[in-house]
């Protein structure tokens, strides 16, 4: 038996939005026009990044300060005191080896607990976010044309963090030529008593939902992880706080926010007997972007003009596709008082958990130019240039760029292979070859010679969506692939659709060990989003221009890899394979290697183990899974066995929680004995539901479910709660007419409320209360002597501590008297009361005249079987709602089953007087059957 069933607090998201910022998600507000101001008024500070979350990244000249009113190629976090004003800065890490952080929060202490932000100081917030920041200029100057847009967000209720679905997810997408983002971040408490000092963890990551890991478990063998950027906002004596983060120079596309509270308790609360302090956070963003942003042509010197230190000046550049190599060179640059100037660029946009921005630092005349390999294709790429010299001089400049492309290998022959070979056919043994047939020494000769005019082999893919964040990747000429060391073999997995950042990307490779000409090769290869990796025969290193991938390689030793991406980010994913030799790629000529590989998209991976549930999870529009793990088993895909349950231990805990049922065998055994039978029809139904639901509701191997688990879980819980209410009814001891009646109209009205709210505490106390009040009712009220026999009891009067009743049986005018008065009126006085009642009732009897006292009188009833029956039932009650926690459930609960049984065995009443035990051999026909007159002697009063 379950009673109300354990419930983890749940919780759901607010709908309610800052007013003033839009009435639904993603709602902008644009004001074109503004010329640029300081963003906070008092000035930033700025702080080196830390060591634990500054990512790898190449060599550059170290960050200067940030001027005040300018946070330039970094993030920034301001936190304002308490009043609205601007107070000291906080040091915290930064992504990017250039960006410093400066925290901002305001403290509300007065005001309702749930809101937000009380009127003024939302008008505060809106009057200083709509001052645009300064340090944003073009060659243009007072004619460039800035527009500021707000993206406002419902607020969400924040939950203690067990795994990924309790964290609070806000999805954003920054437009094109954003040049300053500013995320406002507001969290708030409840005014209970149980509300404390509370610290909001918020991450913050590019293209997909952070990876982040709270609890310090372990991710899957095969997966790499970079830490999620975050920050923290502590909820003390300040009922609100609201935080500032800035990003300057933001990639364009989506931004996630995850925002969650620190590990959960593990304790197993039930709904309804306690109050949860509630904690919302909610999230808004300010993006302020540049319309007129200046554009380079390739190969063509474009002329600019940086008028102050405090304008710096911002120009893109489109990289084609099958873009190798960038070369940007600047040159030319004088100052207007014809000195050398000292300028700092900056190419590429800020992305979180890494950034990897190139900045080169100009001086004097000298011609500055920087190479990039392996650029994003098919996207602006940002170059910002600020001058570091005085702050009158205007410096001027030339900009040039140029691009060498990568001429790919036709597909066409790929695909008229493909053709040819569905053509043709292709027997069941050909699957393992995917269908290249085995070349001679000559035709690998000819297709070395043809690769040597291509920089890469394309390999055509096919998408296939299966299911919701579920897509397959299949290779037209077969999952087998050939590949070379003259050019690398590339595949491209699209995961752009905004729709596959949420699951798990898993890239398997497979060398055919056969096929490897060369024993001591090996095959390397790359996966990257946005640009491939073009040069792992050189280099042999996994990173592009502004991302770092995911390598792996095959080799005769090592025939099979493997690498799983978490919530890969929104892009064009590439897989860049190539063959390399230990001694020289002159060896490697005419080899060849034929690799088998398998790609998909999963929302899980592995769904999860055995010891793992997969759950898709919804934001708005946005759909994204997490694993719930169970039996002690943690991880992203519940593969952290540090505190796993061991096999035993879960048989261990299937035996308790089922076998503990059986104690209601005892109380069947009673009920039937008393001749309680639908009382004891109910206790059979609650513990046989109870003992399979609890097989079936298990975490681990050993489950056992004889039917749907939904159903299990009604019918355990709708017993729990009925046998309560007939126990009590029961113990009441009213008119079996009355008390069946209640037993069915209860039950109907238990059934209902548990459809409505299965886990509600008052679907379990509103029965007991109202039965209880029945049973104090019938117990205390006067009692009216024995049964009436062959008739129906009517009450008379009620004197002097005497209760007299009528028995009406016909014409039978017979009186009986029991008892005596020993106040107000004598023995005689009350065979007065009886003849003068007799005389005004011709035909009744008067049956038990006895003194008014509460149910049970007997010390033994009270003692022996009322007082052990409450104590169990209190002990089970406090068990169950206030010791119960994730760890101890399976013995806990358990107690709760022998407790709640045992208390049912001493609670229920004796049987009647007038009914006998259950005497078998009687109930047999007999030739001679003995009778006995259970009639009462009567004292007659004449």
């Amino acid at each position: 038996m379950s009673g109300v069933p354990r419930s983890r607090l749940s919780s759901r998201a607010s709908l309610r939005a800052m007013p003033g910022l839009g009435g639904g998600p993603h709602q902008p507000h644009a004001r074109p026009g503004l010329p640029p101001t300081s963003p906070l008024g008092r000035g930033p500070q700025t702080f080196p990044p830390g060591p634990s979350q500054r990512p790898a990244a190449p060599a550059r000249p170290p960050a200067a300060p940030v001027v005040p009113g300018a946070e330039r190629g970094g993030v920034a976090a301001a936190e304002a005191g308490g009043g609205g004003g601007d107070g000291a800065a906080e040091p915290r890490a930064a992504a990017g080896g250039d960006a410093g952080i400066r925290r901002a929060a305001m403290a509300q202490g007065a005001g309702p607990a749930l809101r937000l932000l009380p009127a003024l100081l939302q008008l505060l917030v809106l009057l200083q976010l709509l001052v645009l920041p300064a340090g944003h200029g073009n060659s243009t100057g007072s004619d460039s044309l800035y527009v500021s847009e707000y993206f406002s967000q419902s607020a969400q209720k924040l939950s203690f963090y067990s795994w990924y679905g309790n964290a609070k997810v806000f999805h954003f997408h920054v437009p094109e030529d954003t040049v300053l983002l500013r995320w406002l971040l507001q969290a708030s408490r409840g005014k209970e008593p149980e509300c404390t000092s509370m610290e909001v963890t918020v991450h913050f990551r590019y293209g997909a939902p952070p990876v982040i890991n709270p609890l310090g478990t372990r991710f899957p063998a095969n997966a790499t992880v970079h830490p999620s950027y975050n920050i923290s906002i502590t909820l003390s004596s300040a009922v609100q706080n609201t935080t500032f983060v800035n990003v300057t120079s933001p990639a364009a596309g989506d931004w996630f926010i995850a925002a969650h509270l620190p590990e959960a308790a593990g304790r197993i609360e039930v709904k309804g007997f306690s109050t949860p302090c509630t904690y919302m956070f909610q999230a808004d963003m300010f993006v302020l972007r540049l319309t007129d942003m200046p554009v380079l042509e390739p190969g063509v010197a474009m002329p600019q003009t940086i008028i102050s230190p405090a304008k710096p000046l911002h120009v893109k550049i489109f990289v084609p596709k099958y873009t190798a190599r960038m070369w940007f060179e600047l040159r030319s640059c004088m100052t207007s008082e014809q000195k050398a100037c000292t300028v700092r660029v900056v190419l590429g946009s800020i992305t979180l958990p890494q950034s990897f921005q190139r900045i080169i630092t100009c001086t004097g005349n000298v011609n500055c130019s920087l190479g990039l390999d392996s650029l994003p294709w098919e996207k602006w790429l940002q170059i910002m240039v600020e001058s570091l010299g005085t702050a009158n001089a205007s410096v001027s400049m030339e900009m040039l760029t140029s691009f060498a492309d990568c001429r790919p290998g036709s597909t066409s022959s790929f695909l008229n292979f493909s053709l040819n070979q569905s053509q043709a056919g292709s027997g069941p043994g050909s699957a393992g070859t995917g269908g290249s047939p085995t070349q001679s020494p000559g035709a690998a000769l000819r297709n070395a010679s043809d690769q040597r005019s291509f920089c890469l082999q394309n390999q055509p893919v096919v998408r296939e969506d299966l299911d919701v964040v579920s897509v397959r990747y299949r290779l037209l000429n077969g999952p087998t692939v050939p590949v070379y060391s003259i050019s690398p073999t590339l595949l491209l997995l699209n995961l752009n659709t905004g729709m596959d950042s949420g699951g798990s990307l898993v890239v398997n490779l497979l060398l055919n060990k056969t096929s490897l000409s060369q024993a001591n090769a090996t095959v390397v290869a790359c996966l990257s989003a946005a640009s491939p990796v073009l040069s792992l025969n050189t280099t042999r290193k996994c990173s592009t221009a502004f991302f770092q991938g995911y390598p792996l390689s095959v080799s005769t030793s090592s025939a099979e890899a493997m690498v799983i991406v978490l919530y890969p980010q929104t892009d064009d994913w590439f897989l860049s394979l190539q063959l390399i030799c230990p001694k020289g790629q002159g060896e490697c000529n005419t080899a060849e290697a034929k690799v088998t590989i398998i790609a998909y998209l999963t929302p899980c991976f592995n769904d999860c183990g055995p010891y793992g549930q997969c759950s898709l999870l919804r934001r708005h529009g946005y759909l994204y899974a997490g694993c719930s793990c169970k039996a002690g088993w943690s991880g992203w895909s519940c593969t952290d066995d540090t505190k796993a349950q061991s096999v035993g231990v879960q048989n261990l805990a299937t035996l308790l929680l089922t076998l503990s049922n059986l104690m209601f065998l005892p109380a069947i055994a009673v009920a039937v004995y008393r001749y309680y039978l639908v009382e004891a029809s109910v206790y059979t139904y609650t513990m046989f539901f109870s003992t399979f639901y609890h097989a079936c509701d298990q975490p681990g191997v050993a489950v056992m479910c004889i039917m749907d688990y939904d159903t299990l879980q009604y019918c355990d819980f709708l017993g729990s709660v009925v046998s309560i209410w007939v126990t009590i009814l029961c113990m009441s001891r009213v008119k079996k007419i009355l008390k069946y009646v209640l037993f069915v109209l209860g039950t109907l009205l238990i059934a209902m409320s548990l459809q409505l709210d299965r886990r509600g505490v008052w679907n379990m106390m509103g029965p007991c209360l109202f039965a209880l009040v029945i049973m104090i009712a019938a117990w205390c009220t006067p009692a009216a002597g024995e049964s009436c026999q062959n008739g129906w009891l009517l009450p008379v009067s009620w004197n002097c501590g005497i209760s007299i009743a009528l028995c009406m049986q016909g014409f039978d005018a017979v009186a009986g008297y029991g008892g005596s008065c020993t106040q107000e009126m004598g023995p005689r006085q009350g065979e007065a009361e009886v003849l003068q009642r007799q005389q005004a009732y011709p035909f009744a009897v008067y049956h038990g005249v006895k003194r008014r006292h509460c149910y049970p009188s007997s010390w033994k009833r009270w003692v022996f079987y009322l007082l052990p029956g409450i104590t169990l039932a209190f002990i089970a009650i406090s068990v169950y709602a206030f010791m119960e926690t994730n760890e101890n459930y399976y013995y806990t609960h358990s107690i709760w089953h022998v407790l709640v049984a045992g208390s049912v065995a001493f609670l229920l009443p004796p049987r009647d007087k007038h009914k006998k035990p259950w005497a078998w051999s009687q109930k047999l026909t007999c030739r001679y059957q003995i009778c006995q007159n259970d009639r009462e002697e009567l004292y007659a009063v004449t």
